[in-house]
């Protein structure tokens, strides 16, 4: 733990475990109630100070952290695939994209900019000001362990906040090297506080209601989401809410469904489908059926499972036990009610696969809506396809869910990707595109797939607060 620029270790651990082979990688503190209280308060009396420095400090703090990050890329990226279990490719892909959150609000950070307002009174002048919102409270997944941090860190710093970061527990590692980064840029003690814990449960309490703390942002579950959020909101506290996902993905009849079955694979696999935006019900006209499941499931066959740091290796494992029979649970209630398995559908068990928690690549043909898969998230690699007739039975089959986050439209027609894209009930949508994200764009969901944004300019809005001043002169 990294508390008020002070490495904590005398504490009890709890180990952290290689989801690819079983191994402990290592250990971990597991944190006591006065470490809570001490990170907190280190980050309140910080931000004292924290606050009155100009923009230009912490936009050179933030840049000095980027050029570490990016120094040190091949380093976290292979610790990443030991920790989290995903290819050293996509890895390094997510070093990158985590890197870019630090550069992007470097530059974001000396843009908090203000504004007068014109008064009916002569005498009168509006002054409207930017001014950080406080202490943060920061719980980031073990999906994206690293790239989640700086998602929600940079903005903050850049804000002028202090805060208290709680890594998932299986990924805290990665949280420890991201400290070291921090630390060696320069950031002042208590600005940037880390606590691990093996039961997250009273930090995300201590976080919802110590009054110290002013903002509260997690990516995570809808259930723990909205959890954290009603605790929250009965404290008064700002939030920030990224939470699961359903992303439907429309291949309309002027599609080439080769080329979206294509797409639609390098998406859906992505981190074995562990992620938030990960396509889970394909929705495919019925005049496409036929070379669309052909193409997707040949691409998909020929996926290799392993440990992300072999050669050749395209899908890492799941990253628990849990996780592993959640999917293998939704393959055969969806089989039980009459889907087709065109390939996978079983656990990997064959040869060093058997010692962690790899599911095969899974294409299902004939899913409806009666089968669990269709209803809930999966977040595994398992692709769901759904037949459908008119463009506008799919619009409502995709808008026919509680969750809001990500969609994705293949369509050769201008006007029909338009029409869909500004009827789908969804807060990003990738049109021909399988990678709508960016630290330059506003990430985050409608209805239960949460609250708010990251990126962007949005991104930083997020910690600020808008001060008026009234003058008369």
């Amino acid at each position: 733990m990294f508390i008020n620029g002070e490495w904590v270790t005398n504490r009890q651990q709890f180990p952290v475990t290689n989801p690819a082979t079983g191994e402990t990688i290592g250990e971990v503190p597991d944190c006591t109630d006065e470490d809570i209280e001490s990170a907190i308060t280190a980050a309140d009396t910080a931000f004292g100070d924290w606050k009155k420095t100009t923009t230009y400090q912490r936009s050179q703090l933030l840049y000095r952290a980027w050029e570490l990050m990016i120094r040190r890329k091949r380093e976290l990226a292979v610790l990443m695939t030991r920790e989290q279990g995903k290819p050293l490719k996509a890895s390094l892909n997510e070093v990158q994209y985590g890197a870019d959150f630090l550069l992007w609000f470097a530059e974001e950070a000396k843009r908090t900019y203000g504004q007068t307002i014109p008064s009916s009174r002569e005498n009168q002048r509006f002054i409207v000001h930017k001014s950080p919102v406080g202490v943060v409270g920061a719980i980031t997944p073990w999906n994206y362990p690293i790239s989640m941090i700086t998602r929600k860190l940079a903005p903050a710093l850049a804000a002028g906040c202090t805060v208290i970061l709680k890594p998932a527990e299986s990924t805290p590692l990665c949280a420890k090297a991201m400290m070291e980064i921090f630390a060696e840029a320069g950031f002042p003690a208590g600005v940037i506080n880390c606590i691990t814990v093996q039961n997250p449960a009273r930090v995300g309490t201590a976080f919802c209601t110590d009054p110290r703390i002013r903002k509260l942002t997690f990516t995570g579950s809808t259930p723990v989401g909205k959890e954290l959020n009603g605790l929250a909101a009965a404290n008064m506290k700002r939030v920030s809410m990224e939470l699961g996902g359903h992303a439907p993905a429309i291949v309309f009849p002027d599609a080439d469904p080769v080329h979206a079955a294509k797409g639609l694979s390098l998406v859906k696999y992505l981190n074995t489908g562990q992620a938030c935006i990960s396509p889970n019900r394909i929705f495919v006209h019925e005049g496409h059926l036929e070379p669309f499941i052909s193409e997707l499931t040949s691409r998909t066959k020929r996926l290799k499972a392993g440990n992300g740091m072999n050669e050749g290796v395209g899908i890492g494992p799941l990253i628990n036990e849990l996780a592993l029979q959640k999917v293998d649970r939704q393959v055969k209630d969806a089989v039980a009610r009459g889907a087709k398995i065109e390939t996978g559908g079983q656990r990997l068990t064959e040869g060093e696969l058997g010692a962690g928690f790899f599911y095969a690549p899974t294409v299902l043909s004939g899913v409806t809506e009666a089968m669990a898969i269709y209803q809930e998230e999966t977040f595994g690699p398992v692709a769901p396809i759904i037949a459908y007739k008119s463009e506008d039975d799919v619009i409502a089959m995709a808008n026919d869910t509680d969750y809001g986050l990500a969609a994705y439209i293949y369509s050769n027609n201008i006007s029909t990707a338009i029409r869909a894209f500004e009827a789908l009930d969804f807060g990003i949508i990738g049109i021909n595109d399988i990678n709508p994200t960016s630290a330059a764009a506003p990430f985050g969901g409608m209805k239960n797939s949460g609250l708010g944004r990251e990126g962007a300019q949005e991104g930083i809005e997020e910690y600020l607060e808008t001060k008026l001043g009234g003058l008369v002169i």
